[in-house]
């Protein structure tokens, strides 16, 4: 009997632990089953827009250097990457066959002059003929015949044709000499400016054959050092933006892969009207002008640009993440907002597709407030509330708060923590 007491109190002792205990741990186990959410602030500070491209490093200006003359290279003075200054001497064609067509011309003009002397002596002598004629003549009319008399007048301007075709022979002689004499200089090819010999196209010993197009031997980069282009290629949806920008004066900002860690800087120099179209989409060239003092930016770097094309001071930013977080739990969610995740909030039968592509450019305008609404979400007790905001200038992290109910320092739900 004892025994059956002292069991029955046992029980009754632990059925009280039990129900003393039971309570704590429902709650505890509530509490181990709630879902924890990662938050993420509202913040103030600077907004900034950029447009992103890409492009490709270019001197301001190439320099083609060629051959006017044909014949072998025998000297070449410079290679790649040499520096240059004006009328520097970069290569010389064999000079021979040149030399010994002035050495010809010379004695042409030569010839030509002692011709002109010919001929002036022979006038000279007619000249005293016609004139002795005509004293004679003037003595006694029976001295010489008319004849006689058109003899020496026709000579004497034979002979002033003559000396006139003698010096045009000399001109023409004069001229093909300054011919020889330019083709000789031609075969010193020298730098037209001072600059970089960013490529060379010849070697010592080459032939140049030039009768047909002028052969390209080095390309010179002027003042590489200076400045450098940065060709880049913006979409047409973002070149108002980039019209913009280039009024206001925007910075630009640009790495290569070559300096991956160095951040450049430079300025839009100009917006090229001649537009590319590939694959339907429409494309403007860019000239991004930048300063190359330590001759880092080399041609044909591929650059990675980012333009400022907007900006704000001291403005309620959101963190990125708040607005791509979208609750997966439904139960979480006050019953109110729901709706705007099962999409029947957003669900119109009244507008269908085709009659929204068929909106005008007035109603296009208008809708694009609508795209710039998006929600966000708070804890509010046990449940998850959704703020409507309207978003302005994004960046990677954060994008400017044009209206909603929040405040700085507000914490928005990001995720769900692991």
């Amino acid at each position: 009997m004892r025994a059956l007491v002292k069991i029955i109190f046992s029980l009754l002792a632990l059925g009280g632990l039990g129900a003393f205990a039971y309570q704590p741990a429902i709650r505890i186990w509530k509490d181990r089953q709630q879902v924890r959410w990662e938050t993420s602030k509202v913040i103030r500070g600077d907004a900034i827009r950029y447009v992103n491209s890409t492009g490709t490093v270019r001197p301001v200006l190439s320099v083609s250097v060629g051959s006017f003359v044909s014949g072998p290279i025998v000297e070449l003075n410079v290679d790649f990457n040499d520096e240059v200054k004006r009328g520097d001497l970069l290569a010389k064609v064999d000079p021979r066959l040149y030399e010994a067509n002035v050495q010809r011309d010379e004695a042409s003009l030569a010839t030509r002059e002692a011709e002109v002397e010919r001929v002036e002596a022979q006038l000279q002598q007619a000249l005293n003929n016609f004139k002795r004629g005509q004293k004679l003549r003037n003595q006694n009319p029976d001295f010489l015949s008319d004849r006689e008399m058109d003899l020496l007048t026709f000579e004497v301007k034979s002979l002033q044709a003559q000396r006139k075709l003698a010096k045009a022979a000399v001109l023409q002689a004069v001229a093909s000499l300054a011919n020889s004499q330019a083709n000789l200089e031609y075969t010193h090819i020298t730098s037209p400016i001072d600059g970089i010999v960013i490529d060379r196209l010849i070697d010592p010993g080459r032939t140049l054959a030039a009768q047909f197009q002028t052969p390209e031997l080095f390309v010179l980069a002027p003042e590489l050092r200076k400045k450098v282009h940065v060709f880049a290629s913006v979409d047409e949806a973002d070149i108002g933006l980039i019209q913009d920008a280039k009024q206001e004066a925007k910075p630009v900002s640009f790495t290569v892969d070559a300096h991956p860690d160095e951040l450049f800087t430079g300025e839009i120099e100009e917006i090229r009207l001649s537009s590319v179209t590939t694959e339907n989409v429409v494309t403007y060239p860019v000239v991004i002008a930048a300063t190359n003092e330590q001759l880092k930016l080399l041609p044909g770097m591929t650059a990675s640009i980012s333009f400022e094309v907007e900006s704000k001071q001291n403005v309620l930013k959101i963190p990125n993440a708040a607005l791509w977080f979208y609750p997966n739990v439904v139960d979480q969610v006050r019953p109110e907002d729901r709706p705007l995740l099962d999409g029947s909030k957003w669900s119109n039968p009244d507008a269908s597709d085709q009659e929204q592509a068929e909106q005008t450019a007035v109603e296009k305008i208008s809708s694009r407030r609508e795209q710039e609404k998006r929600h966000v979400w708070v804890q509010d007790g046990p449940w998850l509330r959704a703020v409507e905001i309207y978003t302005g200038l994004a960046d990677n992290q954060f994008t400017e708060l044009l209206e909603g109910d929040l405040v700085e320092g507000v914490s928005l739900v990001v995720g769900e923590k692991k």
